[in-house]
């Protein structure tokens, strides 16, 4: 993600690093998600973590599930569950595409980055991919080692 460097808005607030690595990304969609006063303001402090969530299709609403927004202290009595399900705000094309993606089979729908764009408003950037086998995964690690190691060599003795 190529942001402006002058957009003093952009934030990244939460990344689901393993995402990349567990999952073949094969398309992704930036959605809005309905939130609450107190969750906002717990966000803004960076308490925020996406890394064992996931997104649904359900009753043709995207869903987005078990990610974890700590409390807001300040808040005393209209605070927020922590991990309750919150609705993400995607258009109807976007909601049926992604539908027809995750009933395909080992086909999931794995939040990437959760962030405030340049207005100030948090979306969440989602993506479409498929489960990678244990042989996948190493083989995408020795590939990535060889990169490194590469581009090691050529600057050294380059």
């Amino acid at each position: 993600m190529a942001k402006d460097v002058k957009d003093k808005n952009y934030k990244v607030i939460a990344e689901n690093r393993r995402a990349r690595y567990d999952y073949a990304i094969e398309d992704d969609l930036e959605c809005g998600i309905m939130l609450e006063g107190s969750e906002v303001k717990s966000l803004r402090q960076g308490g925020a973590n996406i890394a064992e969530s996931y997104a649904e299709v359900k009753d043709g609403e995207l869903w987005l599930v078990n990610a974890y927004i700590a409390p807001y202290s300040q808040a005393k009595t209209f605070g927020h569950e922590e991990r309750r399900r919150r609705k993400l705000l995607a258009s109807r094309r976007e909601l049926s595409k992604l539908w027809n993606a995750s009933a395909r089979e080992g086909y999931t729908i794995v939040p990437l980055v959760m962030y405030f764009n340049h207005r100030g408003m948090v979306k969440l950037k989602v993506g479409v991919g498929k489960g990678k086998k244990t042989h996948d995964k190493r083989e995408a690690s020795a590939k990535r080692d060889w990169q490194r190691q590469k581009a090691r060599l050529m600057k050294d003795h380059g």
